[in-house]
């Protein structure tokens, strides 16, 4: 199974594994599932940052690089493909980083690790 991680599953993920789903941590915890995070994602972090929204230890950057090279986690880069599934997705999310990580979901094949409950609205597989 292929899954692409929402930015707050993987931040839960690398602080400890209380917040995630039971079928979430099964899933992170399975050597079979390609685990998968988005530029999005990381954009999205970069961004709650900046803004003073989130706050992560100085060396998040590393920390951030260490968990996903220890967990097999690989970047999702955001292609041309992905950006034009966004034309036709309906507006059921208003948030432009969710609405791209459920556009390149759909348009990979993957599940969509996540606890939004506003993403379920879309016909994509859900994983929490």
């Amino acid at each position: 199974m292929k899954v692409l991680m929402d930015t707050h599953a993987l931040l839960w993920a690398i602080n400890g594994e209380e917040k995630l789903g039971k079928e979430a941590v099964k899933a992170f915890n399975n050597p079979e599932t390609e685990l998968f995070f988005s530029m999005a994602g990381y954009w999205e972090i970069c961004i709650k940052i900046s803004l003073g929204k989130l706050q992560l230890a100085d060396d998040w950057v590393k920390i951030i690089e260490k968990e996903m090279n220890l967990n097999s986690i690989k970047w999702l880069q955001i292609q041309k493909g992905h950006l034009e599934a966004l034309v036709n997705l309906p507006f059921h999310h208003r948030d432009p980083f969710d609405r791209l990580m459920v556009a390149q979901a759909l348009f990979e094949n993957m599940t969509l690790m996540t606890k939004d409950n506003e993403i379920g609205k879309y016909a994509i597989s859900i994983l929490w």
